[in-house]
């Protein structure tokens, strides 16, 4: 194997990822800056983003850790170039936290020819050359002085091109931002060390208690509550045909006495993101993973109260530390879930065994939160049964870069159409006890769905440039009889089309069980505004 320096390997490595793991961010800038009239500048961008890498592995590489650092580096660099090349997706950390949280089964539904022929070629492929490659010895000083050299090389190459090009790179940082969330490996560095400062604490956690104060009152007609909070997975509100959707998706609560929600947004744009974001008591712009694991939600307030018994099911990845106080339930296995044909365990198989439970309650307040797997992408053609597969034809693989925009979203649609079918479900279950408790049920999917639109799959872009298919949601109600003596639905029926936020949730629910708290406010509570 040939010898080589320690500079000399950088440099090589530094180039060999501009030139090979960078196709979607030059792709992105080439839509902005036309080769044609830009060309010097976008070579001056090539040679800053390798400069910048030279500067950056030099500054944290030594003789015994240059090559695990680099191996490191090709080895994740491959994987996201695939992603953002076949989905366009963004590495943040708001990704990487959700990449963190995926169960081995949503990963599998991920892996695929592609991404394995990705993952050899440039990642294991370079690892081992730089493995074998054998880097010469030599004296301290030397070593010391060269890689000064080529720190103060790259700075002076860096500061060169942003001076000759000073109003371009302006234009760059100010009115195209998003262009830099794809340089890689620099972004996904940046990224790591974002979610490693918000996330990790330096002292030990402590939870927050909220509501200490929560008083539930009883309803005039002093019957019980059960009430079904089901959080849906992926579902945009644009593919329900409840919103004015072309194909019929929801043919079966529209034979239902629902309120359709048709101007709800999510909080976040990954499951990791929204999901403790909506049942929290911060709003949006208020809300940060570290606020949402060091204080309580609004779970431990309606327990706090003593007359409402919480139970969550979880057929998703998990309640993303939401339910870590209440019983929890997972529903992705056969252990549990009686339902599970063709290697998934289906939603409808939440619903099994909830009647023992309420039951259990004596005269005790129900909340019930079954988390669906939904519309759960890329592999949307296994999240429904074949007697769902009513638009045709699918896509039938998680290579979505593969298939037509029609089989994407008929596979979509089809999801759509047994969560329909799921919803409908729920509703039959609970008119079961029209007769002896007041019931609800409150549908609200997590985030949106990508479905190749501008090229643009799945979700998770940072929420400032996500478009709208992936923070509009789908959103409905359904109340039983005896609700409807405390719910106004007369006024509901004229507020339906008004915007709301996950944001309103957490006081919904307060609402909904009439419990009175300080942390209560009235004018978010979407029934009772």
């Amino acid at each position: 194997m040939k010898r080589t320096t320690q500079t000399k390997l950088i440099i090589y490595s530094s180039v060999f990822l501009t030139l090979f793991y960078n196709f979607s961010f030059f792709q992105n800038t080439l839509s902005v800056y036309s080769l044609e009239d830009n060309l010097g500048f976008l070579i001056s961008m090539a040679f800053v983003i390798t400069f910048f890498m030279i500067f950056l592995f030099s500054l944290l590489s030594s003789k015994y850790t240059i090559k695990p650092i680099l191996i490191i580096i090709f080895l994740v660099s491959s994987l996201t170039s695939y992603f953002m090349n076949s989905y366009h997706v963004v590495i943040d950390e708001s990704m990487i936290r959700n990449m963190l949280q995926t169960n081995v089964k949503e990963s599998l539904d991920l892996l695929s020819l592609k991404q394995t022929l990705y993952f050899m070629v440039f990642g294991v492929v370079p690892s081992v050359y730089i493995y074998k490659v054998e880097i010469e010895r030599q004296a301290f000083k030397v070593e010391f002085l060269s890689k000064v050299k080529m720190i103060f090389l790259s700075l002076l190459i860096i500061a060169a091109s942003f001076f000759t090009y000073s109003k371009y790179y302006t234009s760059f940082a100010r009115e195209h931002k998003p262009l830099r969330y794809s340089i890689n490996p620099l972004f996904w560095i940046y990224s790591i060390g974002k979610y490693v400062n918000l996330t990790y604490n330096s002292s030990s956690l402590v939870v927050e208690p909220i509501g200490l104060d929560a008083k539930s009152v009883k309803s005039d007609d002093n019957r019980t509550k059960i009430v079904i909070m089901v959080v849906g997975e992926a579902a945009r509100a644009d593919h329900f045909s409840l919103n004015g959707y072309e194909k019929e998706t929801n043919p079966l609560l529209a034979k239902e006495n629902i309120f359709n929600f048709t101007n709800m947004y999510a909080c976040g744009t990954s499951t990791a993101e929204s999901v403790p974001c909506m049942f929290s008591k911060f709003d949006r712009a208020d809300y940060s993973y570290k606020k949402g694991i060091r204080t309580q939600n609004v779970l431990d307030v309606l327990s706090h109260s003593n007359n409402v018994s919480v139970l969550w099911r979880d057929n998703n990845s998990d309640s993303k530390g939401v339910a870590l106080r209440v019983l929890y339930e997972d529903y992705k296995s056969a252990e549990l879930n009686s339902i599970c044909t063709e290697g998934e365990c289906r939603d409808v198989g939440m619903l099994v065994g909830l009647d023992a439970y309420v039951k259990e309650q004596k005269n005790k307040d129900v909340l019930i939160v079954l988390h669906q797997m939904g519309n759960h992408g890329p592999a949307y053609y296994k999240r429904y049964t074949k007697e769902f597969e009513k638009f045709q034809p699918v896509c039938t693989t998680n290579q979505l870069e593969q298939c037509s925009q029609e089989e994407i979203s008929n596979a979509y649609d089809n999801a759509i159409l047994y969560t329909d079918y799921f919803l409908q479900k729920t509703i039959d279950f609970l008119k079961n006890y029209n007769e002896t408790h007041d019931t609800a049920m409150i549908y609200m999917s997590d985030h949106g769905e990508s479905l190749g639109e501008s090229g643009v799959y799945l979700h998770g872009l940072p929420y400032f440039m996500a478009p709208d298919a992936q923070t509009h949601i789908g959103a409905v109600m359904w109340f039983g009889e005896g609700m409807k003596g405390i719910v106004d639905v007369n006024s509901l029926e004229k507020r339906v089309d008004q915007r709301y936020t996950q944001d309103n949730l957490f006081h919904t629910l307060l609402g909904v069980f009439n419990v009175e708290t300080q942390e209560y406010k009235r004018e978010m509570d979407i029934l009772k505004q």
